[in-house]
């Protein structure tokens, strides 16, 4: 059986905006502009030929109709999500997806991931290169590794020992991306025991040190 179904990308806009009734904060947790969500719910509209959102000054509101398909869609998702996690191996319990410049020495970037993979044993890592920032703007993955600063509104550019690092303002600070960026400029000291899963030590005069470098957010 063949399924008429909107695209993927527009259904999690609609998802996202309906849930937090803001295209800013659906942008927010999708790593997207919030014109982007806004254009991704315009054309779910279109092709549905139903209008989903009530688009006031300074907010917006689901309609009858959009908050009746949200209730569907949300169910749809969460039917998805289950699959996914029956589906995943029991000691794996997140994915980062790294995007990475062409010109940028995959082989040396390997041994500081496998640093990274024996610190965070739970968290699968996926490399996908050549990405950069336009493919960190669409969601396909989750930080990106350039070869050259770039800014955007609502990214974060930090300078590595070599290239950036370029990941969503909002997900800057959270423990997976600041154990590999830790890693990634080689401020990670494991355990002597690979079985232990204590959390890893950082040295944070290292970090101290880091954190007089400059990074950019904009």
């Amino acid at each position: 059986m063949t399924y008429l179904l909107p695209p993927l990308n527009a259904l999690r806009a609609f998802e996202a905006a309906g849930r937090h009734l803001s295209f800013k904060q659906a942008a927010h947790e999708l790593h997207v502009t919030a014109g982007a969500v806004s254009q991704q719910v315009r054309l779910l509209e279109e092709r549905l030929g139903v209008q989903l959102f009530e688009r006031l000054t300074r907010q917006i509101i689901l309609t009858s109709r959009g908050e009746a398909y949200l209730i569907r869609v949300r169910e749809a998702f969460r039917c998805l999500a289950d699959a996914t996690a029956d589906l995943r191996p029991e000691d794996i319990t997140s994915l980062l997806h790294i995007g990475v410049h062409a010109s940028f020495d995959i082989d040396g970037l390997r041994a500081r991931l496998a640093q990274f993979r024996r610190a965070q044993p739970q968290i699968a890592i996926r490399l996908s290169q050549p990405a950069g920032l336009h493919e960190l703007l669409e969601g396909k993955v989750d930080v990106v590794i350039a070869e050259r600063l770039r800014r955007y509104p609502g990214y974060r550019c930090e300078p590595l020992e070599s290239g950036f690092l370029i990941c969503p303002s909002g997900t800057a600070d959270c423990p997976e991306i600041e154990i590999l960026r830790s890693c990634l400029l080689d401020h990670v000291e494991l355990e002597p025991t690979a079985k232990t899963k204590r959390p890893p030590v950082i040295d944070t005069a290292s970090r101290a040190a880091r954190a007089s470098k400059r990074f950019f957010s904009v």
